[in-house]
Parts: C-alpha cells; structure tokens; sequence
C-alpha cells in the first residue's frame, strides 16, 4: 500500500467538489494547473478569481520533502517553531552529502563516516518530530519522491529546485527555500504568486535518437533560463500521453532550468501503469475514479490560445537529440548543428568524461536505453574513449537494474557506477586532475551545467544531453559525434554504426529491493533527544536576526557589483562547501566567491572600502559587520537562478548584508531573501546600474513608509562629492514587509507564539 493512502483518498473526495467550484469562480473552462491550485487554497473553497502574475495566494500543500544539505537549515528553523509533530506529511533524504569517487560502496563507506554527526542529527531530528527517513545510500530525493510519494492532483513542495520533478506523475510540485518548508511543517499557510500559464502541445511520438530529454532541452532553447519564470509550464497533446511517466519527470524536472515555478502533465496511462510498478495500485484506482478532474477541461486543449498565456507547440516526430551549453543549460544545438557550432566556438571536441544518471535521467528506462548502448559497443568491439559513469537514482532502480544485468553490461565497456547520491551533478565528484583547470569537455545527462559546477574546474566545458546521446559521445570520445548519420572505427579497425536504442519502460519482472533505506519516524517522539555540540563545525543552533531599526538605512557601502550570470552557485557554491550547510558561520566563508566583480572582472576580489585593499568578498563583508557597517550587492537579470538553497540568501543577511538590488530575480531567491528579512530590489530603470560606482555610500529611503506597490528610492553618494537619485522597486506585501520589520519571517512566527 502507498505512503499516505488517507491523505490522498480525502483529496480524490473532495476534488470534484472544489473543482466545480472554481470553474463558477473564474466562470470558465479550467487548465489542470487551475484545477489543482484551486482545490489546495488555504481557505478551502475557492471564492476568488486570481489574478496571474499578480495576486498572492495562499496554499495548504499536502507533504514537503527535505534533501539532507538544505534539511539541516530547514529544521534547525523548524525546532524554533514550537510544534511537537510536522503537520503534513513529511521526509527527509540525504542524497547531497556523498562525494562520487571510487564507487559505489567505498564513497557510501566514506560518507557515512565523515558525515556521521549530520546524519545523526537530521535521523534524530525526523524520529522526534515525525518525519520519515531516508537513509544515505537510499537515493536522489526526486527520484525517490517520484517512486514512493508523488500523486496526480497533488501538491507539494520541498527544499530543492528539482522537487517539480514529481510533475511527470501530475502533480503541483515546488522548490522552495528552507524557510517555506518550516511554515509548512507548523501548520502554515505556504504562499505563492498565482502563476502564469505557458501551454507546450505536443504532437507525433519519438523515434530513434530522440528521448524526453531532448523535449526539455528544446523548450530550454526557446524559452531561455528565466522565460518561465513566475509561470507552471503544462503540457499536453497525443505527443504527451506517448511519453513514459520518468519520461514526463525527466521534462519536469528540468523546468527548473527555464525558471518555472514547476511543470505538469495530465494523469493517463503512462501514470497508472507507473503507479502500479512502483507498488502503488491503489492510488491509481483511486486516482481512476477521479480521472475528468486530473486533466484539464476538453476545452482548454482545444484551444489552448484562449487559456494560457504562452503556447509552444513541438512534433516529437521531427525532434531530433541535442547537447546544451556549455556553461548554460539553455544554450540548445541539435546534434546535426554541433560540429560547425563548436569550431566556430572554438570548444573543445573531445569529451573526456560520459557521466549519466542524476535525478533527471535515472530512471529504469534511462539505464536500459544506456544499457542497450553499452551491449552494442561490446559486440561492437568499440571501446569507449572517454571515461563512462552511471549515477542511479535510487536503490529500488540500482537493485533492479542490478537483477536485470544492466550493471554488468556497463562493467563490459569499463563504465563505474557511482553511488545512489547527486554526486556530479551538484559538484560533489572528486575528479582526478580537476584542480589543474585545463580546459576540457565533458557531457552528462544532468540538469545544469554552470561553470565549476560539476568539477570545481570554471574550464570544464560541460554539455548536457540524454543518456543515450552522452552514452554514444562517450563511446565516440567526440563532441560533434552524430550516430544518426556518422560511423565509428572499432578495435578490429572496421567502421561500424550505432543502432538506436531500445529499454523497456518498466522492469517486465517488476522492481525489487532487498532495503530501500527507508526509517520511519517514532510513534511518540516526546522522549527523543536531538543534540547538537556547541563546539560542532558541522552544525550551529541559529540565534534570530536583528529586526529592523525602523529608519531609512544610510550610509551602506556596496559590497559587489555582479557581472553577468550570477546563480546559487555563485553566490553559495555546493561541493565541498556542502559540508557547512548546518552551521550558518562556516558557509557564509563561501559567500559570492564564484560572483564576478564588474570594476575588475576578477572573481571574488571587491574592494574593501575601508582601506582602498581588494580581497574576497566574505572576508571584506566580516570587516563591514565588525564595524556596524551594512551594505548592498548589485547584480544583472536572472540573479539567485538554480538551486533554491537559501543560504545564498542567509550568508548575506548573516554577514551584514542588507539589500540586494539587481535587474531582475529568479523567483525562489527572491523569496527566500524575503523570509530571511532582507531587501530584493529591481531597478525600475536597468540603465541605473551604471548609475552605481565601486566607492559609493548608499542610501536606502522610504523605509518608514514601507508600503505594497510603492517604490523606494536609492540615493547614490559618489566619491566625487556628486549625487544621483533613482526609484528602485519591490514585490513586498503587507505580510512580506512584515517579515522585513521583524527580522525574518521566522521571527515573526515566534512572535505569535
């Protein structure tokens, strides 16, 4: 039986209901996006028509999920919150924490080891409040989430940017900073924007070559990285109901990419027959009886120009594979365009490393396309001339896969198989030869590619594609390799052509794990004991932020003009910093060290104010704050994109920082700057920021008029002696502002207790 099978039946109940009321709410056909938004309104019965794009909204989202490197921030706010038990049904998994070396079982080994006393804490923490446990080794969260808790018509949220992955099993799923999650668990109302809608109609089927994967990395290329943003991306059309439902995870999930508050599809068969392999027949009976309500109206498909915003249509028949990137996962070539795109770029050809798996492109049927890749090359008598690893996504997939051969097959063509963990794809790889910074290529079936990310090399050209692709380029050892029309040399010195591939969608003997890592939590957590050393590294009790002086903020020094692309990466790097994810002191020492400074185009070098000296940027913004001085960062579009890690949200607020005014946010880091009590800003006028001078003092004013829809005003004193003046915008509330005057919104929350 299912995870939370009342939960889910008490939804189905009531779903019809809900939506038959919101469709005389809004007095028209409703897109499935609609139907599920409206049946999880924190006031239960929809009595509102709201406003895209404009109107905040409350919710009451039915679980949250955790990854172990943002749960420790997220309960460590949690226990300030005074509840006994988490109110919705909630887990934690730790998958970020295990560093891809060796293999499997040795990393694993190596993990559990040195992150002992975080594992301990976050085992702990779950068994006292009620949170189930996914244990290291267990799997990627996404794709554990997708196989154990994910519903059609659902809604959740969680603590990674790629929690909209359980969108390929037709739910409303969110990534959100660690702060929501903590609402959320004390019984809160969660809020959200009531998002845009951008339609994407598919029509025929895939063939050859072509996977769900490159669906994605289509739209990626059409829409760019922020061109969802505030907006649920909802597919459709025969082309949709063709996909596998990992297929349909897989375009989910990298709707992150593009900025999308999350993805979904339309409950069908794919789903059911998904559900019933993952053990879980009886939601999909349920889910059965309930099927006209987990689709949007016959009418919305029809003429979907009438009822989203945006459409895209793609004919999966004419699609062909692509590699985004480098350095971007939006930058889309088909595999036909690659040859002339990288001479005239001049990126380098030969790929170095294959890597595939990740919580994108883990599924059962991934690893038996890849696998099917894999045999041909053996019988082939090609050997592949770039290293080749697999990531599985969970120990129910690795197990199976195990069962059905596939692992052996890889092991034919020399491939390694990493641990059940994120391992690459969020830079936990402890790659041989990496800290030499060569430039080199390699490609992988990840979700981003920004720089360093994967290896800590900012020289490492990283390109993402299908495991099939990165399973033929790794075989190929080139770039520009096309097995739709090229041939290979074998060992025999005879040319030789790909097959496409072919995998069965689901295990035809059906999955089977002997431990899929999973502890529940104690019936009675009252006796638990949660302890956390004051002396720890590892982890920091948090101690609340200061609430707001209730003055104009004068007199703040600019810490660091951004140039360009500036993510969650940039401003709170993963790897090895993961480490320090439970103790906010320690990871605010990587505070913007990837961030480019627009005076010198040097990376994390700024100029200390105090003495006209360049140093980096955290050791800088300690010196402010021994001093009592705030400051500010500017940054370019797109600023805080990636990962919803809300330490790139904290650092700054911890170190002293009290604004951040750029030209435009990704959505989660925007919020999460809120909740931690900070200023995001937007200039209304984007050529202002050249307005702004590296020796500047800076003025933040009408602060004590603070007020939804009201602009403040930047005052500029530059070194000169002269002045400038602008208006600078926000998308504060009445109860946003509140979070500000506060502290934080955690503080507010403990202010009503």
């Amino acid at each position: 039986m299912a995870f939370d099978i009342d939960m889910i039946r008490a939804r189905y109940e009531k779903l019809g209901t809900l939506v038959k009321k919101a469709r005389e709410v809004v007095g028209r056909p409703l897109t499935l996006t609609e139907k599920i938004l409206y049946s999880h309104l924190w006031e239960g019965t929809p009595s509102s028509n709201f406003e895209r794009g404009k109107s905040y909204v409350d919710f009451a989202p039915d679980r949250v999920a955790m990854q172990d490197a943002t749960a420790q921030m997220a309960l460590l706010q949690f226990m300030s919150a005074g509840r006994s038990k988490v109110a919705v049904p909630s887990t934690v998994h730790c998958d970020h924490l295990i560093t891809a070396k060796t293999g499997s079982s040795e990393d694993l080994a190596t993990a559990s080891t040195e992150n002992k006393e975080v594992y301990d804490f976050l085992s702990s923490v779950s068994n006292k409040y009620g949170i189930g446990f996914w244990k290291p080794g267990a799997g990627i969260i996404h794709q554990v989430v997708l196989e154990n808790y994910a519903f059609p018509g659902g809604m959740m949220i969680g603590t990674d940017s790629h929690t909209v992955n359980a969108g390929g099993l037709g739910m409303v799923a969110i990534g959100v900073g660690g702060a929501d999650a903590c609402d959320v668990m004390a019984g809160l109302p969660w809020e959200l924007k009531w998002p845009k809608l951008i339609g994407v109609k598919l029509t025929g089927k895939l063939n050859g070559w072509t996977s769900a994967k490159d669906v994605i990395l289509k739209v990626a290329g059409i829409l760019t990285v922020k061109g969802g943003t505030g907006a649920i991306v909802e597919y459709f059309g025969e082309g949709s109901s063709s996909l596998s439902c990992t297929g349909k995870g897989t375009i989910a999930n990298m709707g992150a990419e593009i900025g999308a508050t999350t993805s979904t599809f339309a409950y069908d068969e794919s789903m059911e027959r998904y559900l019933r392999s993952t053990s879980r027949g009886d939601i999909a009976d349920l889910a059965n009886g309930v099927k006209e309500h987990l689709t949007a109206d016959p009418e919305v498909y029809a003429n979907p120009d009438k009822f989203f915003d945006q459409v895209i249509e793609i004919n999966l028949s004419e699609l062909e594979p692509h590699l985004n990137g480098p350095f971007t996962p939006d930058l889309a070539t088909p595999i036909s365009k690659m040859k002339e795109e990288a001479k005239k770029n001049g990126w380098p050809t030969k790929v170095e490393v294959g890597l595939i798996g990740s919580c994108t492109n883990s599924s059962y049927e991934d690893i038996a396309r890849a696998a099917s890749l894999a045999n041909q090359a053996a019988e082939k008598s090609l050997k592949p001339k770039a290293e080749f690893t697999i990531t599985p996504g969970s120990e129910l997939v690795r197990f199976t896969i195990e069962r059905d051969g596939y692992i052996k097959v890889f092991e034919k063509i020399g491939a390694k198989v990493f641990a059940n963990a994120c391992g690459p794809c969020i830079g936990m790889w402890s790659r041989v030869g990496a800290d030499k910074k060569e430039k080199n290529t390699i490609v992988h079936s990840f979700n981003r590619n920004f720089q360093s990310r994967n290896d800590g090399n900012p020289n490492t050209f990283a390109f993402v594609g299908s495991p099939e692709l990165v399973t033929a380029l790794a075989i190929a050892g080139d770039l520009t390799f096309d097995p739709n029309n090229d041939t290979l040399t074998n060992e025999k010195g005879e040319k030789v052509k790909l097959d496409p591939p072919n995998g069965d969608e689901l295990p035809k003997k059906g999955f089977d794990v002997k431990d899929a890592g999973y502890q529940a939590p104690a019936a009675d957590g009252s006796n638990v004991q949660v302890v956390v050393d004051p002396k720890s590294n590892r982890l920091q009790l948090l101690a609340p932020f200061t609430k707001w002086e209730g003055t104009d903020l004068k007199g703040l020094n600019l810490l660091i003009k951004v140039k360009g692309k500036c993510t969650t990466d940039h401003i709170s790097m993963a790897g090895p910093w993961l480490k320090f994810r439970g103790h906010l002191d320690n990871i605010s020492n990587n505070l913007l060290i990837g961030a480019t400074n627009m005076y010198n185009e040097k990376i994390n070098s700024v100029k200390n104010q105090l003495d006209g000296s360049y140093d980096e940027v955290p050791k800088v913004q300690r010196q402010y704050k021994a001093k009592g001085i705030g400051s500010i960062v500017v940054g370019d579009e797109n600023y805080g994109e990636g990962s919803s890690r809300e330490h790139a949200a904290m650092e700054p607020r911890f170190l002293g920082v009290r604004a951040v005014l750029v030209k435009s946010f990704a959505r989660i880091h925007e919020t999460n700057l809120k909740k931690q009590g900070m200023l995001a800003l937007t200039f209304a006028d984007k050529a202002d920021y050249d307005k702004i001078q590296e020796d500047d003092k800076i003025d933040i004013i009408g602060l004590t008029d603070f007020k939804e829809g009201t602009p403040l005003t930047l005052a500029l004193h530059h070194k000169d002696g002269s002045k400038d003046e602008f208006k600078v915008n926000h998308t504060y509330n009445a109860q946003q502002i509140e979070w500000f005057k506060a502290g934080s919104a955690l503080n507010l929350i403990g202010s009503k207790k």
